[in-house]
């Protein structure tokens, strides 16, 4: 079941087993989402992005997904992203 009806950004690393893991599982269900690999950026939009996850996530660790605004979710958790995106 695809799953549009939330939005969801994920900050994570490129080089990051745990982001893979998350990554493969959000498109498996077929749920789209914003990526942003922080380690890819450079200069100000690097700053950019590492100044958002913060204010989620004050230990900076990835993946950090935000879900609808609100829901954040450190790590890859897929039971907590199964309940929070509804699948």
């Amino acid at each position: 079941m695809a799953s549009g009806k939330h939005s969801v950004i994920f900050y994570g690393l490129s080089t990051c087993i745990h982001c893979k893991h998350c990554r493969e599982f959000l498109e498996q269900h077929k749920v789209p989402f914003e990526l942003h690999y922080v380690d890819l950026a450079e200069g100000q939009e690097r700053d950019e992005l590492l100044e958002k996850v913060r204010a989620r996530n004050p230990q900076i660790s990835f993946p950090t997904l935000v879900i609808d605004g609100s829901t954040v979710i450190v790590g890859f958790r897929p039971q907590e992203l199964a309940r929070a995106l509804e699948l």
